[in-house]
């Protein structure tokens, strides 16, 4: 059963009550932490907020501490652990995950971070058939654009991790063995033609030496049910391609396995963006299909669901303390109970709501 398979996943027994009094608290991530942690932006609702508050907090969800416990106690000699965020819409999944990222980041985790999958399979910017293998399609534009993002977060990195093969990028130029990583994202960043196999390299050499011990890897996706649905991309016939025929979801892919030992996947579903999937799906085997579900499995399930009363509560407090909710009648009782009606403690319902009133 799933439940065994999670038992067997995560043999460390959770501390009853661990970080359970921290629980519907909000957490300050330092602003001058945004630009190297989040490069590229924060989700748009939640940015706006920290525009207006001049601060990020984000609430501690018990998803989150549950991730953050398994995250805490993992056991890097074995294999990579795919936990799977999943739950309706306007939960908190994407926050969920900017808390796990924020988390590993301060430990300094090397941390791969997609902040939206859904957009690599709809983004047909200069798409190119690839020079590497002809059955894919090259995204230079993402590519570049992830792979600047990517330098950003982990500077430090990328003139430790030294290359364990020598990559031809044409006839002239090459980047040798024993090279610095950092070598690798430039080539990809000066010569936009070569940045989606410079993506894969990237992944695929820190794929194999994660398990040296020299780092520790956070493979963070959101959106992640992208990599096994549609996409609206054409090949030259007209018909629609399938994601595996981009170069960047085929290394994404092999990412998101658990053949690999020195670190953790985490991943969020979202039906916000997907493409052709029912607008009420929320479950795993519903968002990725028999297709994505096999290759995740086993996996960890974390459902993020709509607040409990105690983060109600806080929230309601912290958007009063901020002024994001102005209504006269929101300090009272009856207040309250009413914005729990409209919005079913929904936290993306609420925001909304709050930011209207």
């Amino acid at each position: 059963t799933m439940l065994n398979r999670v038992t067997r996943l995560v043999p460390r027994a959770r501390q009853a009550g661990a970080g359970e009094q921290r629980e519907g608290r909000h957490y300050r991530i330092p602003l001058q932490d945004l630009p190297t942690v989040f490069p590229h932006g924060l989700p748009r609702r939640f940015g706006l907020q920290v525009k207006t508050f001049n601060e990020a907090c984000l609430m501690v969800r018990r998803p989150a501490l549950e991730l953050l416990r398994y995250l805490d106690g993992t056991n890097f000699a074995h294999q990579a652990v795919r936990y799977v965020l999943y739950g309706e819409k306007g939960t908190g999944k994407t926050l969920s995950l900017c808390h796990v990222i924020h988390f590993c980041a301060k430990r300094d985790w090397l941390v791969v971070h997609v902040p939206d999958a859904h957009q690599w399979v709809k983004s047909c910017r200069g798409l190119l058939r690839s020079a590497y293998s002809r059955q894919r399609f090259d995204q230079p534009v993402e590519a570049s654009s992830w792979l600047k993002s990517f330098k950003t977060a982990n500077e430090r990195f990328l003139s430790q991790i030294k290359i364990q093969e020598t990559y031809m990028w044409n006839k002239r130029e090459s980047t040798e063995k024993g090279r610095p990583l950092g070598e690798v994202v430039e080539q990809g960043l000066t010569r936009v033609k070569n940045a989606t196999d410079a993506v894969g390299i990237v992944l695929k050499e820190l794929k194999s030496q994660s398990c040296s011990g020299a780092f520790r890897l956070l493979v963070a996706v959101d959106g992640a049910n992208a990599l096994w649905g549609r996409t609206t991309l054409k090949r030259e016939d007209k018909s629609l391609m399938a994601p595996e025929e981009l170069a960047l979801v085929h290394s994404l892919r092999k990412m998101v396995r658990n053949d690999w030992h020195g670190g953790a996947v985490v991943l969020a579903l979202s039906q916000t963006g997907s493409l052709f999937t029912p607008r009420m799906a929320c479950l795993p085997q519903e968002l990725l299909g028999k297709e994505g579900f096999d290759a995740l499995d086993p996996f960890v399930p974390i459902l993020v669901s709509n607040y409990s009363p105690k983060e109600f509560e806080s929230c309601v407090q912290y958007y009063l303390e901020n002024s994001w909710l102005q209504h006269e009648k929101a300090h009272t009782e009856e207040g309250k109970k009413e914005l729990l009606f409209l919005s079913d403690a929904n936290p993306g319902q609420l925001e909304r709501l709050c930011a209207y009133l």
